[in-house]
């Protein structure tokens, strides 16, 4: 009796080794695939992130004048001359460096202020924000959530029910028409 109770404890002990062993394996392949998945990702997000990491004349060479003085040195543009003011076509309105979906045609109004102004980015995380302390003001920048470019300032005057205005620069941005 005792040796076949030995004879089953060992047989169960080996059962549950083999079987430790497999659940191991099963788990370090997950880990391994989860891993090589990370990596995969990561070598996504700095191809990415190093196609819109330019040297400034490579950045010349594909801006206007006025957009490389606006979107790479965060200049802007005189109040009411750009030509999305007042445009209130339907679509999306894109960064003019790098084509980044920013803002619909759905969040835009008329702020009176001369510059085209949003009240909510198009998804979260599309701008990127930063306080600016420059002319003696404190104000928040946007930026491009892609590539980094200066599309203006937001303030929390706006009058809709987001409370935001985002204030862009029109040659900071492109228009592309909702197809009808």
């Amino acid at each position: 009796m005792k040796t076949k109770f030995q004879f089953s404890a060992f047989i169960l002990l080996i059962g549950m080794t083999v079987s430790c062993q497999n659940n191991q394996t099963a788990t370090n392949q997950k880990q391994t695939s989860d891993s090589t998945k990370q990596t995969e990702q990561k070598k996504l997000s700095v191809m990415d992130t190093a196609k819109w990491n330019k040297t400034e004349e490579e950045w010349k060479k594909i801006l206007t004048p006025e957009q490389y003085a606006i979107l790479r040195q965060k200049g802007t543009e005189s109040p009411g001359t750009g030509k999305y003011n007042m445009h209130f076509e339907k679509g999306k309105y894109t960064c003019a460096a790098c084509g980044y979906e920013l803002f619909s045609s759905g969040s835009k109004f008329d702020s009176h202020c001369g510059w085209p102004a949003f009240d909510d980015e198009i998804e979260k995380g599309r701008i990127k924000t930063k306080t600016d302390v420059s002319f003696g003001m404190k104000r928040v920048e946007i930026m491009c959530g892609q590539c980094g470019g200066h599309l203006g300032h937001v303030f929390d005057d706006g009058p809709t029910k987001t409370g935001t205005r985002y204030c862009v620069n029109s040659a900071s941005i492109d228009f592309k028409e909702e197809k009808k």
